[in-house]
């Protein structure tokens, strides 16, 4: 990464273990990499790094040279851990090998932790997930959880966002980590767009199921897709389950069925989170008192746009604004207030 003025970018550290897949190894080079600031800036350093520096063997026909050792871990800020295959006593016993625990111990209290996929592992047998909760992939969960029994263990779940700990579930929801990483630390256009660049969908809520049974609609049938749609284009006006199955000619029952099958969550848990997905972006982009937000966000009032924010990021609508516009923007909006 060439020199660049301005705060120094939040480092994250990217663990390559033995047997690692390649492509989880590249998620959040790709994601943390692309993310930059208004004046172009990157806001994130990403290095790897390896227990041992060197070749490090991959689950392909080919291996990757990586040239830091353990001892960049202590200078990182996040630690990413992709998904690996030849680390039997992790996998077996649920236990780090002596070279392990010896690498992961250059980490500094209070750094932030993620797992992709399988990496989930490697924090449980390091203790970190001790009384937590987290996900892996679906189909590891129940040896997962049966290796770390205090682990809280949810198999239905793209990623878990435990604060400093986060953990996804298989492969591409590693993508859906980093993005909300990416979302939570410097808001929804940072995110959309390294997401657009990326060309992937900007949003997949955490609590999107990992596996949908049938993720594509037998020929001939309908889809939900136009009411979709529809919604979307009407977030600020009320919108009835009725509503949405009447734009696709179908029952309630069976609109709801095949909208699960086809997102992975409920109509109502879905049109939720746009709703919340719109405030963020009104609330970053625009000086809109805080009940128009709420309006054109379909919440209707400020006190119920409160709740669901709260609900889904923690914070308050005034503190989302005040965390993730600044400069003049901001400005205008403390004169305002």
């Amino acid at each position: 990464m060439p020199p660049q003025s301005g705060p120094t970018p939040h480092r994250v550290a990217v663990l390559a273990l033995p047997g690692l897949l390649p492509f989880e190894l590249g998620i959040p080079h790709r994601i943390f990499g692309r993310a930059k600031d208004a004046e172009g800036r990157h806001l994130y350093e990403i290095v790897t790094c390896a227990p041992v520096a060197g070749a490090v063997p991959t689950d392909a026909d080919f291996a990757v040279y990586v040239e830091h050792g353990p001892e960049i871990l202590a200078t990182a800020d996040t630690v990413v851990v992709p998904a690996s295959y030849e680390l039997g006593p992790v996998y077996e016993e649920g236990r780090l090998t002596d070279e392990l625990a010896a690498a992961l111990a250059h980490i500094r209290p209070g750094t932030r932790l993620v797992s992709i996929c399988t990496g989930g592992y490697v924090l449980a047998a390091a203790g970190f997930l001790d009384g937590r909760p987290a996900t892996t992939h679906w189909s590891s969960a129940a040896h997962f959880q049966q290796l770390f029994p205090t682990v809280r263990v949810d198999a239905d779940v793209l990623f878990v966002d435990d604060g400093d700990v986060l953990t996804s579930a298989g492969v591409a929801a590693g993508i859906d980590l980093c993005l909300h990483i990416v979302r939570r630390d410097h808001g929804t256009a940072v995110a959309n767009d390294v997401a657009r660049r990326t060309v992937v969908p900007p949003h997949r809520d955490g609590g999107q199921a990992q596996y949908i049974e049938r993720p594509m609609p037998e020929a001939g049938t309908h889809t939900t897709t136009a009411a979709r749609a529809w919604a979307l284009a009407h977030l600020h006006e009320p919108i009835q389950l009725r509503d949405l199955a009447e734009k696709e000619s179908m029952s309630v029952r069976t609109f709801t069925r095949r909208f699960r099958d086809e997102v992975g969550i409920s109509p109502g848990q879905w049109l939720t989170q746009q709703r919340v997905e719109r405030a963020r972006h009104l609330l970053e982009s625009t000086g809109l008192p805080v009940d128009r937000v709420a309006q054109d966000a379909g919440f209707g009032t400020a006190q119920s746009l409160r709740v669901h924010l709260m609900t889904a990021i923690g914070v308050t609508p005034t503190a989302y604004r005040r965390t993730f516009r600044t400069g003049a923007d901001a400005d205008a909006d403390a004169d305002a207030a």
